[in-house]
């Protein structure tokens, strides 16, 4: 005998600004309304916008994202209330399925300029005139499991569909915390350097919040943009697929799970911050509860058992670059994972240009298609190694080295209108 139908939680209005729609919220609080109650063992579908809220738009230019507003993402679907989860317990989120809207089979990745968001690489892309605001992006289009883009020619890949975000709402304690160590982090930090974003309180949003307790969400609401320990959220992790379970900490009555940020794919790191291919659509999920499981566990932080799905590619059709704790300019850096995988990515973008792709192409690419990123060694003083593998055969011609270069249109990514 069936089950019936599986309910819809949460439904998106394409025709409203998502700051309109109260079943969203761009900030974390513990006391931000739950948009409706899900049973643990109970199969929900759950929609989603886009991380931007639909500020990014499906045409050829990229202004759009150059002037994207940061103050705003990400617009998050919930908080639910899971009936029965108590502070304590462990969260099991099974994802059974993602996929984008029929009528919306497309996705985008992007590059902010350095002073709106920036990337990894924010020191070499985009190129702009001193002074100036710039940006890139590149919209896929997708096919069943499949996707290319009219911005980067030649290239076609299967995605491993995902959500950037999951998480439970922090306790007024949990919050406090996160408050407190960014707080003095950027305190102790050069003037200048963004190295956290603190509570902003422009363009909060809190779902069905009072005026009253929005304004307080937004004096104390912590920013979606980094993942933090203590429950996860914006881990960006691409085995977080169909088929995979995570276990998330719960620290408030009800537990006040969200869920957003969809990615068509992604490759590891993510590099160029909106780096994934962002989406909106439809998240299946089930939900099952571990009483008192982060003392049984001893959970300081999320775990996951990734899912059966995952795009395969042989192992020895895979490019594979090395980078090492020692920067562009040749200073010498001590086990510095970061700086080596920066020149990993690096050595990447110079091996690819050779084809005839223009350095931002390639940043966009790495970001979004399936590379896989490694830390190689971190035991061998003074150079961390990380590498880099990129799938050769994402693309229609050989790019092993010694392949000829062949005579192709590679075109162009979508530049801002005054640099087009």
């Amino acid at each position: 005998m069936g089950t019936g139908p599986i309910r819809t939680a949460l439904k998106v209005d394409f025709g409203r600004p998502a700051q309109k729609q109260p079943y969203f919220h761009n900030r974390w609080h513990p006391d931000i309304p739950a948009v409706g109650k899900i049973a643990p063992g109970e199969i929900v579908k759950v929609e989603c916008v886009d991380c931007s809220g639909g500020q990014i738009k499906n045409d050829d230019c990229a202004d759009d994202a150059r002037d994207c507003d940061l103050t705003q993402p990400h617009y998050l679907s919930g908080p639910f209330e899971i009936k029965g989860a108590d502070p304590g317990d462990v969260l099991v989120v099974e994802i059974q399925d993602v996929q984008p809207f029929e009528d919306r089979p497309w996705g985008f990745t992007a590059v902010f300029d350095r002073h709106n968001g920036g990337g990894f690489l924010d020191d070499h892309y985009p190129r702009a005139a001193k002074g100036e605001l710039t940006a890139t992006k590149a919209i896929w289009d997708f096919e069943g499991i499949f996707c290319s883009s009219r911005h980067i020619p030649h290239v076609r890949f299967p995605g491993l569909i995902h959500p950037g975000i999951m998480g439970c709402a922090p306790s007024a304690g949990v919050l406090a915390e996160w408050n407190r160590r960014e707080s003095e982090l950027v305190a102790a930090s050069a003037p200048g350097r963004v190295v956290a974003l603190l509570p902003q309180p422009e363009n909060v949003h809190a779902g069905s919040a009072s005026e009253d307790l929005k304004a307080r969400i937004g004096r104390e609401g912590a920013r979606t943009i980094p993942g933090r320990p203590e429950h996860g959220g914006n881990c960006d992790i691409k085995n977080l697929s169909r088929g995979s379970k995570t276990y998330l900490p719960v620290h408030v009555p009800g537990a006040k799970f969200s869920v957003g940020d969809l990615h068509f794919s992604q490759g590891d790191g993510e590099i160029s911050f909106c780096g994934a291919i962002e989406m909106a659509g439809i998240i299946t999920f089930k939900f099952g509860l571990m009483k008192g499981g982060i003392q049984d566990l001893d959970m300081k932080s999320p775990i996951f058992c990734p899912g059966p799905v995952e795009p395969h590619f042989s192992p020895s059709r895979m490019l594979t670059f090395e980078g090492f704790s020692v920067d562009e300019t040749g200073r010498q850096h001590y086990m510095d994972v970061t700086v080596a995988y920066r020149q990993t990515c690096l050595r990447v973008i110079e091996y690819l240009r050779r084809f005839g792709y223009s350095g931002e192409q390639i940043y966009l690419l790495l970001s979004c298609a399936p590379v896989q990123g490694h830390v190689a060694g971190i035991v061998d003083i003074p150079n961390a190694c990380t590498t880099m593998g990129i799938p050769m055969d994402i693309f229609d011609f050989d790019i092993s080295p010694g392949a000829p270069i062949p005579e192709l249109d590679m075109g162009s990514c979508a530049y801002t209108s005054d640099r087009r």
